[in-house]
């Protein structure tokens, strides 16, 4: 113990006076492969107490990064054990902390392993993330009756994830997971084109019902939800539209629709370039999903648990659902992926277009979003 204790300090004494720490961070991974553990999460506690100190330099939050990132995302129960441990003492790191942590410990470790968060030290917010990062991979928490007793209680309903159901929807199956590792992480990006079944402007413009626009600010920030990351943390910019036709919109009159309602993002569009696909709510889950989980060009998201619950806002308001309604609206409603070589969309990565018509052909939304680098 006491060359333990020795070793940390003389480490806390060089970092500052490093100029690259690698070196630091491959002992780290050394110590692991050898299932010492309690190295890292001893380090890591060492580290803590000086990351908020007046003296404190990037040396620090550097290694410490390192070691939560290792000891989440490799597979052990002393892994889960002792990257809890240092979890629990560590400064918060914004809202992103818990976050960040719930999405690599899911990634990284079995769920039985992860009950060990429902027992020992972990914040609320970091247990509540868990619950819904593992949903979204397809667990069932009654299989785990340590999780499912936490996430059942009355308590959780009071939390802003508390809203959403305890298993996943069908809609969810093909989500977008971030793969981590100790080197990075990686995650798609499935905007653009959703290769569906392509519809024609063959309809003019006085063949359509008139339309009244009846967007609010509320319904602008209620269906913008999922990209709101875009443009508050990066370069991103959304249009978020709701209309409601006099008589029931046909289906086939959507192109035609879309290019006389004033949208910005369509701004001098000719028929001839507009791309509108029919839309299957998986896909356009899966693409708001994305968008609000792993963030645009120059932000990380939401990660899973708060990305599925701004995924599902999106998905209330484009449909004129409640929470609880929102999937079987969303099965209901018309669904629509739409873009074109417009100034208003970057083209570069983070482009969609998603329009949704009621099955009653009355009311349709528009959510767009672009966002650069």
């Amino acid at each position: 113990m006491t060359d333990r204790r020795t070793h940390i300090a003389r480490i806390l004494t060089e970092l500052p006076d490093l100029t690259d720490v690698t070196g630091v961070s491959a002992m780290a991974e050394e110590r692991l492969a050898q299932g010492d553990a309690a190295f890292l999460a001893d380090l890591g506690l060492a580290l803590a107490t000086r990351l908020d100190s007046p003296g404190a330099t990037w040396q620090y939050r550097s290694v410490f990064d390192r070691l939560v990132r290792l000891l989440t995302v490799t597979p052990g129960a002393e892994n889960v054990r002792q990257a809890l441990r240092l979890l629990a003492a560590a400064p918060r790191n914004g809202r992103n902390g818990d976050r960040l942590a719930a999405s690599l410990l899911a990634s990284g470790h079995r769920p039985a392993d992860l009950a060990a968060a429902f027992a020992g030290p972990a914040s609320n917010e970091l247990r509540a993330c868990l619950v819904h990062e593992l949903v979204l991979r397809g667990v069932d928490l009654s299989s785990i009756p340590r999780i499912s007793a936490w996430a059942t209680a009355p308590h959780f309903t009071h939390h802003p994830l508390g809203a959403l159901p305890l298993t996943r929807s069908p809609l969810e199956a093909f989500a977008d997971l971030p793969g981590y590792s100790a080197q990075g992480g990686c995650h798609a990006l499935p905007y653009g084109s959703l290769n569906s079944e392509q519809l024609t402007t063959r309809r003019t413009a006085a063949a359509l019902p008139p339309a009244t626009e009846t967007t609010t600010p509320e319904l602008t920030a209620a269906l913008g939800r999922a990209v709101a990351n875009w443009a508050e943390e990066s370069n991103g910019r959304i249009e978020a539209r709701v209309f409601e036709f006099a008589t029931p919109l046909p289906v086939e009159s959507l192109p035609a629709a879309l290019l006389t309602l004033g949208l910005d993002c369509l701004t001098d569009t000719k028929p001839s370039t507009l791309s509108v696909s029919t839309c299957p709510p998986a896909d356009a889950w899966r693409v708001l999903f994305a968008a609000a989980s792993t963030g645009g060009a120059y932000n990380s998201g939401a990660h899973g648990a708060y990305g599925r619950l701004a995924a599902w806002q999106s998905v209330a308001a484009l449909t004129d659902a409640t929470l609880p309604t929102a999937e079987a609206r969303a099965i209901a409603c018309h669904w629509f992926g739409f873009d074109a070589p417009t100034p208003w969309f970057h083209d570069i990565a983070w482009d969609f277009g998603l329009a949704t018509l009621t099955p009653d052909g009355r009311r349709l939304a528009v959510l767009a979003a672009t966002d650069t680098d």
